[in-house]
């Protein structure tokens, strides 16, 4: 595959305002440690947060005139063949990302490297060594329109030999999910830009001068593009009246691009000639206004359009729309089989006017790896421990046309909607991590290979839930019960080997497993014992407690009084006393004085 992008030379370019339809958007400067600002007020974020691979400077910064521009971001060997910038929590809906590529010999090695890059697990550019010399120093911008839906877009780059990819910058832009009839067939296809003409007008707009875009698109200038023929000498005409409509949902194209028009005189013919890649289908948006006001009724101007020869189209301008006021009008290529696309406006009434032409490449979206199987697999690139030269990274399967993930097989589901993990193949790899119990979302999983590594732990009860046929987990650390539904593969015409795990048990050709002991940690039966054990305890203290109380209450009824009542007590015994004491004396008393008259006598 050839270079699948439109290529915007560096020095006629300089970087993109954050202007949004939505409000969202990322502008990161590849290679550099820290945020700055350029000369537009727009800040740039480190990328350290997003990617991994080396950072480097350009071997002459001073020709580059903004600070991301003059760093880079490189992938080594050691990073493993695919590397990505995965920019996370992004609400589902249509964005547009713009990528700068720059070598400038920054590594003193006078090769520039051979990759490839995906957005989105769809493969959009091929760069091939060499590259033409001024891109080689001044590097190239390339842009496209694409849905994302599973909140995180995925930019990757894919090694071709033992090459190293380069990026120099990386924007994403949230855009109108109906822009260029997105909502149609917008998420089947990938839109890149192979050209964004303003006619009649030099280079402008977001990233060329102070004029805005709310989408961020770049716009340059027709001249290279327009077939010069001195039987119809090309015309410029401008105006700095309004233009009404340029503005409008869902595409939101500035005013500025309906301001100037090329018209051909003579012959009244406009050709323009487009490097395309074969094999692909093309949209062509076409803008118009009429912005002559000698032409002020219908049938002044009238022209038909051709492309590659075949006249697809007549245009009145002021017919469908009036005077200044934007039209557009778009047309879809089918599997072209050239690499020249030849449009042409020829004057049937007047001349032919055109003020703008976008080229867009329809490249069909990859299928992509089924969601709950890629946060399977990243849960398992964390929990083994898969080293950074095996290259985890982004989309386990996609692109279809590269190699999935090292050591992962991947194939289409039944439906042949999505890509499906068949085999993992990690055998001999030095991992000494664990294994992830989320290994169980991999459902399509035929194959697991981890054998010869020290992976340590338990085996995961959830890894029965698949439908493995070969399990080979011999030569490690692992340790505990092994699940009976795993073992029972090699009873039902699979294989499964444990060899060399002194810690795993329960399955025969295995020791028994300790009663109350597994897994590094109490069985369930051991739980279920001590548990049992602590409520039979906690009864019978209970139970003696209850004892001691009901026999302190009785105490203290038979054999003692209150604190408080005796001293009362007390008292009222030693008044009696006294009060008997007194009695007895005066019934004393009485007695003698009875017995004295009886003596008189």
């Amino acid at each position: 595959m050839s270079l699948l992008f439109f290529l915007l030379p560096l020095l006629l370019f300089v970087s993109a305002h954050s202007y949004s339809y939505y409000g969202l958007s990322y502008n990161i400067d590849c290679g550099s440690a820290t945020n700055s600002t350029d000369g537009f007020n727009t800040t740039w974020l480190s990328d350290r947060f997003y990617t991994g691979g080396s950072s480097y400077y350009v071997s002459e910064p001073l020709q580059f005139r903004h600070p991301q521009e003059k760093t880079l971001r490189f992938f080594p060997p050691s990073s493993g063949k695919k590397n990505c910038y995965v920019v996370p929590n992004l609400p589902s809906g249509r964005y547009y990302v713009r990528t700068f590529t720059v070598y400038d010999n920054y590594d003193g090695k006078s090769h520039p490297p051979s990759f490839d890059a995906s957005v989105e697990g769809t493969l959009v550019y091929s760069w091939r060594s060499p590259w033409p010399e001024d891109l080689t120093r001044s590097g190239a911008y390339s842009d496209l329109f694409v849905f994302v839906t599973d909140g995180e877009a995925d930019i990757c780059f894919y090694s071709i030999a033992t090459d190293s990819p380069v990026v120099g910058s990386l924007q994403i832009v949230q855009v109108d999910p109906a822009s260029y009839d997105g909502g149609f067939d917008g998420r089947k296809y990938i839109l890149v830009n192979y050209g964004r003409l303003s006619c009649g007008s030099g280079q402008w707009g977001p990233g060329f001068s102070n004029d805005t875009d709310q989408f961020s698109r770049s716009w340059q200038s027709d001249f290279q593009f327009r077939t010069i023929d001195s039987e119809s000498p090309a015309r410029v005409i401008s105006t700095a009246n309004s233009i009404s409509h340029s503005g409008d949902a869902p595409n939101f194209f500035p005013m500025k691009l309906y301001q100037s028009a090329v018209t051909a005189d003579g012959k009244k013919n406009l050709e323009y000639d487009l490097n395309v890649d074969a094999k692909l289908d093309y949209l062509l948006w076409f803008h118009f206004a009429e912005i002559d006001q000698k032409m002020n009724k219908v049938g002044d101007r009238v022209f038909d359009i051709f492309i590659n020869d075949k006249n697809v189209t007549r245009i009145d301008i002021y017919k469908e729309v009036g005077s200044f006021r934007a039209y557009t009008w778009h047309y879809t290529v089918k599997n072209l089989s050239s690499t020249q696309l030849n449009v042409q406006l020829k004057g049937v009434a007047g001349t032919p006017l055109i003020s703008g032409l976008e080229n867009y490449a329809m490249v069909p979206a990859d299928v992509a790896t089924l969601l709950e199987q890629v946060v399977a697999m990243r849960a398992l690139k964390e929990s083994l421990r898969v080293p950074d030269r095996m290259g985890w990274n982004g989309d386990p399967c996609a692109p279809t046309n590269w190699d999935a993930w090292e050591g992962v097989t991947c194939h289409l589901n039944k439906n042949e909607t999505a890509l499906v993990i068949s085999r993992i193949d990690l055998g001999s790899q030095g991992l000494k991590g664990f294994i992830s119990d989320q290994i169980n979302l991999l459902s399509d999983l035929l194959s697991l290979d981890l054998s010869d590594n020290q992976l340590t732990g338990s085996i995961p009860e959830s890894l029965t839930s698949s439908n493995l046929q070969l399990v080979l987990l011999n030569d490690n650390l692992l340790d505990g019960r092994v699940p009976e539904q795993l073992y029972s593969i090699g009873v039902h015409g699979g294989a499964i080997d444990l060899y060399g795990n002194k810690g795993l048990c329960g399955v025969p050709s295995l020791p028994d497993c300790p009663l109350f002991w597994e897994n590094g940690g109490l069985s369930t039966k051991g739980k279920i014992a001590i548990g049992i054990s602590c409520g039979v305890i906690l009864c019978l203290m209970l139970l003696v407690l209850y004892i001691i109380y009901v026999r302190r209450r009785r105490n203290d009824y038979d054999f003692g009084f209150p604190h408080d009542l005796i001293p009362l007590g007390a008292k009222t015994n030693r008044y009696h006393r006294q009060k008997s004491i007194a009695v007895l004396e005066m019934e004393s008393q009485h007695a003698k004085a009875d017995l004295q008259p009886l003596q008189g006598k």
